[in-house]
């Protein structure tokens, strides 16, 4: 009997660093909502990874490409656990984004470690990766890249809101798929939390007991950014030169900084969506019950509760579905979301050498 599904990992690393995301999928050939997370998990990073990668912004070309295929090697022997301790038999390909230390698309540069071929060696597998640097290369800007998985997966939604490292967001209009990034979330509340020895701040908790500065919500409101039209993304480096530098010179406690800026995404996502449509909301922020509980009165829109394991793995399954489209010679970033020159079917395929 013929089986029209096709099995692969995809494997995502975020820029806020929780830590590698892996999820084995069974998706079928052409109806790809049909599809299935057989099994999940996340791989924590060790103090010594975090530091690496906090660092790689600021490495030289050559200790760049040392550590491209160090973090492949890390990634190929965390795959390989998984797949023995699954159990896997059947696998056709793995997806992996690798991890972003640059991406400066105005410069033409983007760029996510964790060498394909290397990955391709050690696993012995099939490996689909490197899939921002051509849409880069055709004038786009490198992300967001979910949209299309948005789009063919998760159809009974009006918006995708991705609450990571940063907040994404997309939504069909004109018969287009418009997608892009909306600001900072984790990747600020989290730098700020690690001050006072936590890793993420639990439910929203300590920012529940802060209060809103009203001067530092204003300014950060009116960074330049939020007056510019999509498809617009940010990265670490403008979190870096743009959002620290304005919240520390306010001298503010952790609780006022964290409840400050909870205010400014809740406001930012609701200058976004139209009211009384229905969103699906995934990503680490999700689970961040304050952040949710401020995002109710700015958007005004229904937000469905999803399973657990779809709002920790969305993107590992999306790029399992962009591994999926690139080995079917299918678009899988589209012109409308990042810019480029045209829709095209991006990323790099490696086969494992003995």
């Amino acid at each position: 009997m013929q089986d029209n599904y096709i099995y692969c990992i995809g494997l995502m690393s975020g820029t806020s660093l929780d830590g590698i995301d892996l999820a084995y999928i069974k998706m079928h050939e052409n109806l790809y909502e049909d599809f299935r997370i057989i099994q999940a998990e996340t791989v924590s990073y060790s103090n010594e990874w975090k530091k690496k990668l906090q660092e790689a912004i600021n490495y030289d070309e050559k200790d760049l490409q040392i550590l491209d295929v160090n973090y492949g090697e890390f990634l190929g022997s965390i795959l390989n656990n998984f797949i023995r301790e699954h159990r896997i038999s059947k696998l056709d390909f793995i997806a992996s984004h690798g991890h972003t230390v640059l991406h400066q698309p105005e410069n033409g540069i983007t760029l996510q470690i964790g060498n394909g071929q290397v990955i391709a060696n050690v696993t012995q597998q099939k490996v689909v990766c490197d899939f921002r640097t051509q849409d880069v290369a055709l004038g786009g800007q490198g992300a967001p890249l979910v949209p299309i998985g948005d789009r063919l997966l998760f159809t009974d939604y009006d918006y995708c809101l991705n609450l990571g490292g940063f907040a994404n967001i997309s939504y069909e209009e004109n018969k287009q798929r418009i997608a892009f990034d909306i600001c900072p979330v984790n990747i600020v509340l989290n730098h700020y939390t690690r001050k006072i020895g936590l890793e993420y701040d639990n439910e929203g908790e300590i920012a529940s007991e802060g209060k809103v500065n009203m001067g530092l919500l204003g300014r950060l409101n009116e960074l330049p950014f939020y007056q510019e039209l999509p498809p617009k993304s940010l990265g670490l480096e403008w979190v870096q030169s743009t959002i620290f530098p304005l919240i520390d010179k306010e001298e503010a406690d952790i609780s006022t900084i964290l409840r400050t800026f909870v205010e400014h995404v809740a406001m930012q996502i609701g200058n976004v969506v139209k009211k009384e449509a229905t969103i699906l909301v995934t990503g680490g922020g999700a689970f961040n019950t304050f952040l949710m509980k401020r995002i109710g009165p700015f958007a005004q829109t229904k937000i469905k509760q999803v399973s657990t394991e779809l709002i920790d793995y969305k993107e590992a399954l999306i790029f399992a579905l962009l591994g999926v489209l690139k080995t079917q010679n299918k678009v899988n970033c589209l012109q409308s979301v990042t810019g480029a020159k045209k829709d095209h079917s991006s990323g790099n395929i490696f086969y494992p050498q003995k």
